[in-house]
This record gives C-alpha cells, sequence and structure tokens, in this order.
C-alpha cells in the first residue's frame, strides 16, 4: 500500500515507515502533519481521480529540521571579464510517514 502526496510543489511515492525530506515545513520537531494525497494505491485498488483520493489521510511526524547541501551557481562571460560566485544552502524538513487511512 502506497500513496503519492504533494508537498512544496513536488510529488512523493510514500509508505508507512519511509523517510523523506521535503522542503521546509513551519512546524516543530515531534509535531504531526497530514499531507494531502492525489493518488491511493492500496494493492487490489488504483484511486486515481483526485477529489475521492483527497478523502485519504498520509500523518507523517517531523524529524528534524536541517539544511541541505551547498548548491554553487557561478555566471561566467568570456572575455569580459565577468565571473560571480553564489552558494544557496536549502531549507529542508525530514519527516516520517506514520500511517496511511
Amino acid at each position: 500500500m502506497y500513496a503519492i502526496v504533494k508537498t512544496g510543489g513536488k510529488q512523493y511515492k510514500v509508505a508507512v515507515g519511509d523517510k523523506l525530506n521535503i522542503e521546509k515545513l513551519d512546524v516543530e520537531v515531534g509535531a504531526t502533519v497530514e499531507l494531502p494525497v492525489i493518488c491511493f494505491v492500496d494493492g487490489s485498488t488504483v484511486e486515481a481521480d483526485p477529489a475521492k483520493a483527497a478523502a485519504k489521510k498520509v500523518t507523517a511526524e517531523v524529524v528534524e529540521q536541517f539544511k541541505g547541501p551547498k548548491q554553487l551557481v557561478f555566471k561566467f562571460k568570456k572575455r569580459k571579464n565577468y565571473k560571480k560566485l553564489r552558494g544557496h544552502r536549502q531549507q529542508l524538513t525530514r519527516v516520517e510517514i506514520k500511517s496511511i487511512a
């Protein structure tokens, strides 16, 4: 049994016990979060209609808030003496899926 949830503009395939890194949620560590369901698959049935799948609930617990790896952005124009180096670290939240009901 698994579900496809949408959060932070991305979609994730989740099952009970999975840990995944998603874009930062403004909740404290240890809090429970309900994620919106797009698709639900239960062995024999597939619920792909978003209206019917939204009736299902995916509950996750926030494990930690952290920063992702550094992404470097380097801009360069040849023969113009133009170089720019910038870095970015995305704020992330690690959640563990507790139940799909």
